[in-house]
């Protein structure tokens, strides 16, 4: 590992490589690199609010960056753009880019800024374009496979947590300047 951040935490989930309950490898967001990597991840990834499947995707690309839990990116045709509403915030990531922002929408349920795309990211990031990624903590339930994933702590980054999934993580209060 290249510093111990996180180790206890990976030794107590069996160690780097080891299958966590859910079947998949364990891995601890301090092994994932800087700049971050963009891999397929064929894992069947899905999006409830408001009791409306808004994505069911059979497949993500995950981008994987020290610190932070793998956010997931679903290409456009999974996901029901009725539900969208584009609104006019746009953030920038020195890696990817800059990002454009949607509520999710399901009848008078609205959830604000609840997911992100790069419409034009950089060479590098490619893969993502065309997708969308979603907030965990602003919506009723996100799916890896059939696991329920848990929310990153904190409003900015949207990383999905599954049992592989070692932090600590960046996001909640007092994280911010790891």
């Amino acid at each position: 590992m290249r510093n111990e951040r996180g180790a206890r935490e990976l030794e107590a989930a069996g160690g780097r490589g080891a299958l966590a309950p859910n079947g998949k490898p364990v891995e601890s967001v301090w092994d994932f690199p800087r700049p971050p990597r963009v891999e397929r991840a064929d894992w069947r990834i899905r999006v409830v609010h408001a009791g409306h499947t808004v994505v069911d995707a059979p497949y993500a690309v995950r981008v994987l960056e020290t610190s932070q839990a793998p956010a997931y990116y679903v290409s456009d045709e999974h996901v029901d753009r009725s539900c969208l509403a584009v609104t006019t915030r746009r953030t920038g990531c020195e890696w990817k880019g800059t990002a454009t922002y949607a509520d999710v929408v399901v009848g008078d349920r609205r959830a604000i800024g609840a997911c992100w795309s790069y419409p034009d990211p950089a060479p590098e990031f490619a893969a993502v374009r065309d997708h969308w990624a979603f907030y965990a903590q602003a919506l009723d339930e996100c799916r890896v496979d059939d696991e329920r994933v848990a929310p990153n702590d904190g409003d900015f980054y949207g990383g999905w947590i599954t049992v592989n999934i070692t932090g600590p993580f960046k996001g909640a209060r007092g994280t911010l300047a790891w």
